[in-house]
């Protein structure tokens, strides 16, 4: 099955259309992400750093990891909506992308809210005591399942882990298809709907965000 728009392309420019608009430091990243970047579609946007942004904003998470830093899009989206004495951590192991990250960052009203880690992420999660009162997982996708069984025991009680691309553009739906990053993300999507530790529910934002909470009791 070729990858195909979860959202009708109109639909979503309507949306975004009638979205609050990003802010003009996001716009600058995005322009030079999808310039200088090979791979800019991993920037999650305006419509996703919108949503991230309003969870951060109604739930005032203090202690936020991010696991796939990218190029910075998806934390400054969550910084700014940060309360007083909230945090992000986010990883990513290119360096690449962390250069570009950094540099946006610092240059932002927010960099003493973000703690940036290069290095792989099993063992930059390892080192964090949390609990998280909010985990954001995009990153490579083969690694996704460990990531979450990492994160969960960090998470705080009334914690929300998201995850993104969950949908893979359609791709999760064809069982012939045996990409690794397609079998790796049907694989953990069927772990997480079966795991009777959380509740789930996948959402139809841009490429599929699957939110994560535990289960009461």
């Amino acid at each position: 099955m070729p990858r195909r728009d979860v959202v009708d392309p109109d639909i979503e420019a309507y949306a975004g259309g009638h979205s609050s608009p990003e802010a003009s430091r996001l716009t600058v990243l995005a322009e030079e992400t999808r310039s200088g970047t090979t791979a800019p579609t991993m920037m999650v946007g305006p419509l996703e750093g919108g949503f991230l942004a309003a969870l951060v904003a109604l739930r005032a998470p203090r202690a936020v990891l991010e696991i796939g830093t990218f190029t910075g899009y998806s934390a400054l989206s969550m910084a700014a909506e940060l309360p007083p004495d909230g945090r992000i951590t986010t990883c990513d192991i290119s360096s690449e992308h962390v250069a570009i990250a950094r540099r946006h960052i610092e240059a932002s009203p927010y960099a003493e809210r973000i703690d940036i880690r290069l290095g792989p992420a099993q063992e930059t999660v390892a080192g964090l005591d949390g609990p998280f009162d909010m985990v954001f997982i995009d990153a490579d996708k083969t690694g996704y399942l460990a990531y979450y069984e990492a994160v969960l025991p960090k998470l705080a009680p009334h914690g929300l882990i998201l995850v993104d691309n969950v949908l893979w553009s359609g791709r999760v739906l064809d069982e012939e298809d045996m990409d690794e990053d397609t079998v790796a993300l049907r694989a953990f999507n069927d772990h997480v709907a079966r795991d009777e530790r959380v509740h789930v529910v996948m959402l139809t934002i841009r490429d599929g965000v699957s939110m994560i909470w535990r289960r009461a009791g």
